[in-house]
């Protein structure tokens, strides 16, 4: 039987870990009870929570929490715009392989049927000679798994 992950594990998989708890000054995020210093939506709303109604100043606040003003700014903003949704982190970069366009992947595909045993790093050259595109081959490879999942 499989142990399930833990909070952290969860927080990390979902984009929400705080990447530095360790900046949080507020006392009551070290005690260890209810407040957690690694879950990021719960210490950006508590920020949020102590300049709105315990009408904290702003700088003291994020300071204390371990955020820029600017931070907190944005933070208040997506709340305001999403409530606790806003308040969790995105997902960074690109969101697929945009190089690896249809026509691109219809390629690979055609070359695959006709020599099977050609290599990512070879896919990469020819994709780079054709296209005159630059792709690491570990992306080649994770575009080909996920439509092979697809089918």
């Amino acid at each position: 039987m499989t142990k399930p992950p833990s909070k952290r594990d969860r927080l990390r998989e979902l984009g929400g870990l705080n990447p530095h708890p360790d900046r949080i000054r507020a006392p009551w995020f070290r005690s260890g009870d209810f407040f957690d210093p690694d879950d990021m939506v719960q210490v950006k709303y508590e920020m949020l929570r102590q300049v709105h109604v315990d009408n904290r100043p702003i700088s003291q606040t994020a300071f204390e929490f371990g955020f820029s003003r600017p931070s907190f700014y944005q933070a208040n903003a997506t709340f305001e715009q999403a409530g606790l949704a806003g308040l969790v982190p995105l997902k960074r970069g690109p969101r697929s392989g945009h190089k690896l366009t249809p026509e691109v992947m219809a390629f690979l595909a055609t070359k695959l049927n006709s020599e099977p045993s050609l290599k990512f790093h070879q896919l990469a050259a020819l994709l780079k000679e054709e296209f005159d595109i630059q792709i690491h081959p570990r992306s080649i490879e994770r575009q080909l798994l996920r439509e092979k999942k697809r089918r």
